[in-house]
């Protein structure tokens, strides 16, 4: 505590939102894979695991877009705290009886976990733009903004991974409800450090927002975010059902094998994207752009095609889901990261929650889109499928990309 004290401001408040950010991102993850894996277990179908998340996903719709309103009114340090403490609510309701856990139940147990999850992403990548205030319009700025964000984003991802291990582990070491109760202590502590050492006014707009300005004003926020959208819609739809289910069903994997395999993608995932910086050239002194985006996604969108067209000639399908996935997952990180960039440049200073929740409702609705489609589409038609559909939709979301604006540089 006595070192943190010491810190500049500025970097010691990152570091807390850092931190239960972290924590946060831990329990998330490792909830998903202990959802998907026990309930599978239990003989639920695709479809049927899809369905859990859909409450999930669709709250995060709503979440985002009122979260961000609520946050410029009462702070990012409020609704910090309501995401951890909602978290906690929605662990503490899977500790029933497993009588109790009807697809009903569970569906309402994610929806908290998914209001809470958004809540947090939303106050902790808002509190970024505040803590780095926009007054410079020179690269300096933009560069310090972009390594800020990117590491952010890439370290919560890597522990994102961590936590899909850490779930299957703990549930083949300590059982469904012994996993749940070990994570809901731990982030109870984590609440506790939170409300002690954030800034209480962080985030919360000199104005008072009015409800019509949940929607964004911004053209270039509002292409980013129909990008964003068939962004990770194009990820979700293999990755959230398809993939686990595939490998656990086709492949014989065992539940600590899939969680070891998602948590290494997502691992190598977030270390890329907090690699992003250097990897787009920021060196050079060029912040990324409409450009940027375009480009990146361009490169994304033939790679899900790649993999279902192996598959389809009846290569390894061990060898081409695992490669795959990992070429995949580098290239998705930098979009993404690249993404994560663009909304916090492009958010206004004053209330920039708004802009930011805006942003990530499109992000969940892509989710949710994505989610239900992975059921769906592996149930019918299988994993192929599901990997054309992703490549659609990265290609739409490289079409939405195209009229983003970009800088001249020198």
């Amino acid at each position: 505590m006595s070192k943190l004290a010491e810190l500049p401001r500025e970097v010691a408040q990152y570091l807390v939102v850092t931190v239960s950010y972290w924590a946060f991102t831990l329990t998330d993850g490792a909830l998903r894979m202990l959802v998907v894996l026990y309930f599978h277990g239990l003989g639920y179908s695709p479809l049927e695991v899809a369905m859990l998340f859909l409450l999930y996903e669709f709250f995060g719709v709503v979440t985002n877009l009122v979260g961000g309103w609520l946050a410029a009114s009462v702070g990012l340090n409020i609704t910090m705290h309501i995401g951890l403490g909602l978290q906690v609510l929605a662990l503490g309701m899977l500790l029933v009886d497993a009588s109790w856990l009807s697809v009903a139940y569970v569906m309402v147990a994610q929806a908290l976990s998914g209001i809470a999850k958004d809540l947090n992403k939303m106050s902790a990548k808002s509190s970024i733009k505040m803590l780095i205030p926009s007054g410079a319009d020179g690269h300096p700025q933009s560069e310090k903004l972009y390594r800020w964000v990117a590491l952010l984003t890439g370290s919560k991802n890597s522990l994102k991974g961590v936590g899909f291990f850490l779930g299957a582990l703990l549930m083949a070491w300590l059982g469904f409800r012994g996993a749940i109760a070990v994570m809901a202590a731990g982030l109870l502590g984590v609440l506790v450090f939170s409300v002690a050492l954030l800034d209480r006014e962080l985030g919360k707009a000199r104005f008072k927002p009015r409800f019509r300005d949940l929607f964004s004003k911004s053209a270039a926020v509002n292409k980013l975010s129909a990008a964003r959208f068939f962004l990770f819609g194009a990820r979700d739809v293999w990755f959230v059902v398809a993939l686990p289910v595939f490998l656990q069903s086709q492949l014989g994997w065992s539940h600590v094998s899939v969680g070891a395999m998602l948590a290494g993608w997502i691992i190598v995932y977030g270390l890329v994207q907090a690699q992003a910086p250097a990897l787009t050239g920021i060196r050079s002194g060029n912040a990324p752009d409409g450009k940027t985006a375009l480009e990146w996604a361009l490169l994304l969108s033939g790679l899900p095609l790649t993999i279902a067209v192996a598959m389809w000639l009846q290569w390894s399908p061990e060898v081409v889901v695992v490669a795959g996935l990992l070429v995949f997952g580098v290239v998705f990180a930098i979009n993404s990261a690249v993404h994560s960039y663009l909304i916090v440049a492009y958010a206004k200073e004053e209330g920039v929650s708004l802009d930011v929740g805006f942003y990530y409702m499109a992000n969940a609705a892509g989710r949710l889109v994505g989610t239900l489609l992975s059921g769906v589409v592996y149930q019918v038609w299988g994993l192929e499928a599901c990997l054309l559909v992703s490549s659609l939709m990265v290609g739409l979301a490289a079409a939405c990309s195209l009229a983003l604006p970009r800088i001249e540089h020198a």
